[in-house]
């Protein structure tokens, strides 16, 4: 067979590295071990990258999707954590990164009649890895939260506005971290949380739970942002809150980012 000639490998003279080049948008098989013991098999987007030197034109594509099917039908998270030092070798570069995102399932009773229903939450794996260096692991949750206006409670004379939230939470950590544990402190610290099925003495319950907690956008991450200080484990944390306005033609959003 005539040997191809190798484009990639031929020299760039304009003397500009790039921080990250390679694939995303790829769909692969997933499982994720859940603090009841379980595993949960579900599919994730991901996205693989290298760092490419000045004097290279380009990187091998294929051997970003090579390194991901060599694990088979389907990847846990230990493999998820080793996959940037594979990349490192395969395509000789100083810097990897991938991102694995996917959609998280929890069985939740509602909390009045306990009738179960499933909700489900978006998580993100991000994991770097130095030629020589330590790897470094992020974990984002997405959670879905409902949160009551203090200034509509105190200034109406009947109700007050609510609307619902989305938090985005991230963090690193010294010890690995339930993905459960996250959403829960998430939840924990809004107005109420969300809830798929819920009957009409459920729905009494969440209405009287979200007037009696009002909280601001502010008050939202800063009470997340509150018990992740309070975290053994947590050792970096961004939070970022985002109402989905009721009365409002806008939505309201805050933002806190602390390393520990």
């Amino acid at each position: 067979m005539k040997e191809l000639k190798d484009t990639q490998n031929e020299r760039d003279d304009r003397r500009i590295p790039i921080d990250r080049v390679g694939v995303k948008g790829l769909r692969f098989p997933v499982e994720v071990r859940d603090k009841g013991g379980s595993t949960q098999r579900t599919v994730a987007t991901v996205a693989l990258a290298v760092d490419l030197p000045e004097h290279y034109k380009g990187t091998h594509m294929s051997r970003f999707v090579e390194a991901l099917n060599a694990h088979g039908g389907c990847l846990d998270v230990r493999e998820m954590a080793a996959l940037p030092r594979e990349l490192l070798q395969r395509l000789d570069a100083g810097k990897a990164h991938v991102e694995f995102e996917f959609p998280f399932f929890r069985s939740k009773p509602a909390p009045v009649t306990g009738k179960p229903g499933l909700m489900d939450y978006q998580v993100r794996f991000e994991v770097e890895a130095e030629k020589g260096g330590k790897v470094d692991f992020e974990v984002t949750v997405k959670v879905p939260v409902a949160t009551l206006c203090p200034c509509s409670k105190e200034i109406s004379d009947r109700g007050a506005h609510n609307q619902r939230g989305e938090v985005t939470y991230s963090v690193r950590f010294r010890e690995p971290v339930w993905i459960e544990d996250l959403i829960e402190l998430v939840e924990r610290s809004a107005s109420c949380e969300l809830f798929s099925l819920l009957k009409r003495p459920d729905e009494k319950h969440v209405t009287e739970r979200a007037y009696d907690h009002p909280v601001f956008v502010e008050d939202l991450v800063r009470n997340v942002a509150s018990r992740s200080n309070a975290h053994e484990e947590i050792v970096w944390y961004r939070v970022e809150a985002e109402n989905f306005e009721s009365i409002h033609n806008h939505n309201a959003y805050a933002v806190v980012e602390k390393r520990l």
